[in-house]
């Protein structure tokens, strides 16, 4: 089969489509038939080495693959051949024609929703449903939401007013995604290029205060944006660090104002995210919530995907189509 195999870490051309063997279904596993792989941001930051990958190169790159199941391993529902689902690799090899995973990552795809829309909306989608659950807005309450366009802040985006934001503030970068985060949901939007942004943010507020920010960007702008919050209830919800940080705040920091950090990440969080996946497909094949997508290129062209969203241009999701 074909694949994309990422021979060391370093920029997109080490990425590199290769003949290898196709896998077949261990114990606990089943192996799809790929018909549509998301290309994710975290991704490119893996495959530049900014994070720790914890194998070493050659390997089949990619977490997220959809399409239909071909082979089951022992102690699996053999029923499952022949449906089309998404599935989340153990470490990596998703970008190839025929995909490995464990069972238990398998998401069963709802009729009506095509394998593209449901790899672009899995990751991100399955993200921002505990993000809002988590933040229990009250109907009543004003949000920030960092990175509002793309990625998972598009789909928070979406539904907060659905989940209980009164007044949804935005950052996105540029222009266009400023008007894109508008379509999508955004009362008021704030170039986060600029540097001077918090200070656009409190001119935006006017007086009024953030009850929950969405926080994606991290670094020192975290702290910059405490005095916005509102004493006694305002929370931050830290998912991401685009900034290259995460937030850096002290306990000094939030004690002081009256407010919470929640940080969104580690192995319980890990498992809301995945029992959210199937909520997630739904709502896409139902409407509510609509998947986004830049592109659907062939799987050769992985690495030119990548190389598009290190340039922080795209608005939805690239798809690698074997």
């Amino acid at each position: 089969m074909q694949a994309i195999v990422m021979t060391a870490t370093g920029g997109p051309e080490v990425l590199v489509l290769e003949e290898i063997p196709a896998p077949r279904a261990a114990a606990g596993d089943v192996v799809i038939r790929a018909e549509a792989i998301p290309v994710l941001f975290p991704e490119t930051k893996l495959r530049a080495g900014e994070f720790p990958l914890g194998v070493e190169p050659p390997l089949v790159f990619g977490f997220q693959a959809a399409g239909v199941v071909t082979e089951v391993g022992t102690d699996v529902d053999p029923a499952l051949i022949g449906r089309r689902v998404t599935v989340a690799t153990m470490r990596f090899g998703s970008y190839a024609e025929f995909v490995s995973a464990p069972a238990d990552s398998v998401t069963l795809i709802p009729d009506g929703l095509s394998s593209v829309d449901a790899a672009a909306v899995l990751m991100s989608g399955s993200v921002a449903l505990p993000l809002l659950e988590t933040a229990a807005l009250t109907g009543a309450e004003t949000v920030l939401i960092e990175a509002a366009a793309t990625g998972i802040g598009s789909y928070l985006t979406q539904l907060a007013k659905e989940y209980g934001a009164a007044r949804v503030i935005a950052t996105a970068g540029g222009p266009e995604k400023a008007e894109h985060a508008r379509k999508l949901g955004a009362d008021e939007v704030i170039d986060h290029n600029d540097p001077e942004w918090t200070t656009r943010l409190r001119e935006t507020l006017s007086g009024t205060t953030l009850d929950v920010i969405f926080d994606s960007i991290g670094g020192t702008t975290a702290l910059d944006l405490l005095d916005t919050m509102t004493p006694l209830r305002g929370r931050m919800l830290s998912y991401g660090w685009l900034s290259g940080a995460p937030a850096q705040l002290t306990a000094t920091d939030l004690i002081t104002r009256g407010l919470t950090l929640t940080g969104c990440a580690g192995p319980d969080w890990l498992t809301r995210v995945a029992n959210a996946r199937t909520a997630t497909l739904q709502r896409a094949a139902t409407g509510t919530l609509t998947p986004l997508i830049e592109a659907v290129l062939p799987l050769d062209q992985a690495a030119h995907a990548h190389q598009l969203i290190e340039a922080r241009s795209p608005l939805g999701k690239f798809i690698l189509r074997p």
